[in-house]
């Protein structure tokens, strides 16, 4: 049976979160195993804003509030992922955010599978395919939102 070659462009949202130590909240992903920043899909009828925040609650248990706008991606190069039926570019609105309450510590049958607070200098290097890159703009001193 030949495979169908879908193509989608779909909006995303990721966000990188400090503790007062200026440790970074990754997750561990359940599904690949990888570490990397909150991210996820918009869905029908929300903002990019709204997003974010929802998925910050999904994926640790808190509640957050938006602090910047880091950057736009949407760089066929680094957004495109293909899958068993289809080939997605994602457009992603990565933010800084700040929690205002703790994340949960149990993830059991969660997409998450743990998070932790890292210190910038001490990043995993099974990171998530370009987190890498959205690291470094995070931690850019610039006030210019990028656009990739």
């Amino acid at each position: 049976m030949p495979t169908t070659s879908v193509q989608a462009i779909l909006p995303a949202v990721a966000a990188i979160i400090f503790n007062d130590q200026g440790g970074i909240l990754l997750q561990r992903r359940r599904d690949v195993g990888r570490w990397g920043l909150l991210s996820g899909h918009v869905e029908f009828g929300e903002s990019v804003e709204q997003a974010i925040l929802r998925e910050i609650w999904e994926e640790t248990g808190a509640k957050a509030q938006l602090t910047r706008l880091i950057g736009v991606y949407s760089q066929p190069d680094s957004q495109t992922y293909t899958y068993p039926h289809r080939r997605v570019q994602y457009v992603t609105t990565y933010f800084e955010a700040a929690l205002l309450s703790p994340p949960r510590a149990d993830f059991a049958n969660e997409e998450t599978q743990e998070i932790r607070f890292f210190a910038p200098d001490a990043l995993p290097t099974d990171l998530a395919q370009h987190h890498p890159a959205w690291l470094q703009d995070a931690l850019a001193t610039t006030t210019t939102a990028f656009v990739r």
